[in-house]
């Protein structure tokens, strides 16, 4: 038996078995959970509904989180096979690529800014506003941040400013849910070499002084996130909501890099 055993959860964001979301949703497929999926566009169909069947789940639906109509649809289409939802997993975040590489002021645009801010934070509220009205029982909404929401990152350069947003996003919807027993809570998660990541300029570098500068002088795994995450939206962390728990090794609480070892 597992601790989500009975639970109902809405995964977002799987693009491969690299993907935090596989990770979450692995987790949670451990621990009991029935699992429903999304996808964006006709390219990821066939590759998720494969990874969904390894996880034992049929529930396949498209959602573009840019159009309120499509989070509309995709709610409307899942209510249709379940009559309420416990989890919902926001892992989803895009910029466009030449944001990502060179000088934060020589890079950021209007348009690139607006289109980082709308699909990496605005749509986990837009989800949220919907996905409430089908947990009557409570439930736990869970999204994806990372370190550069609140440090200068080279190269994250209007990610930082947009997971800084979903993060603010995070404990106003907490706020706003927390009455009707749902629970809003983040994960800022070390880095980790996934396809999204990957448009990150020098992000190899990035994992290098992850690995290095962090306790446990190794960088974090996707498994690690999925756990943490399946605890967060469990009755376990019951009383835990508007937070965001760092799962990095402990990169984010050091001064400096910890280069080499003490014992050495």
């Amino acid at each position: 038996m597992g601790f989500l055993d009975g639970k109902k959860c809405l995964i977002t964001g799987l693009a491969s078995k690299r993907s935090i979301a596989w990770g979450i949703a692995s987790a949670m497929h451990r621990q009991g959970a029935e699992l429903a999926f999304t996808y964006q566009g006709e390219k990821l169909c066939a590759r998720v509904t494969d990874m969904a069947a390894e996880l034992g789940s049929d529930i396949v639906i498209p959602m573009d989180v840019s159009h309120d109509e499509d989070i509309e649809s995709a709610f409307a289409a899942l209510k249709d096979r379940w009559e309420h939802l416990d989890i919902m997993v926001h892992s989803i975040g895009f910029a466009p690529r030449e944001q990502l590489d060179g000088n934060y002021l020589d890079c950021v645009t209007r348009e690139g800014s607006n289109i980082a801010h709308d699909i990496s934070s605005y749509s986990f509220a837009a989800m949220g506003k919907v996905a409430r009205h089908m947990m009557p029982r409570g439930g736990a909404m869970l999204t994806l941040s990372y370190l550069g929401a609140i440090r200068s990152i080279p190269q994250y350069n209007v990610m930082g400013p947009a997971k800084a947003s979903l993060e603010a996003n995070v404990r106003f919807m907490a706020a706003a849910t927390g009455e009707l027993g749902i629970r809003v809570n983040g994960i800022s998660a070390g880095p980790i070499k996934t396809l999204a990541a990957s448009g990150v300029g020098n992000f190899r570098r990035m994992l290098q002084m992850g690995a290095e500068g962090n306790p446990m002088k190794r960088n974090i795994s996707i498994d690690e996130v999925g756990n943490a995450a399946a605890f967060l939206c469990s009755d376990l962390a019951s009383g835990i909501t508007g937070e965001i728990l760092m799962v990095d090794n402990g990169y984010s609480t050091v001064g400096t890099p910890q280069v080499g070892s003490q014992n050495d």
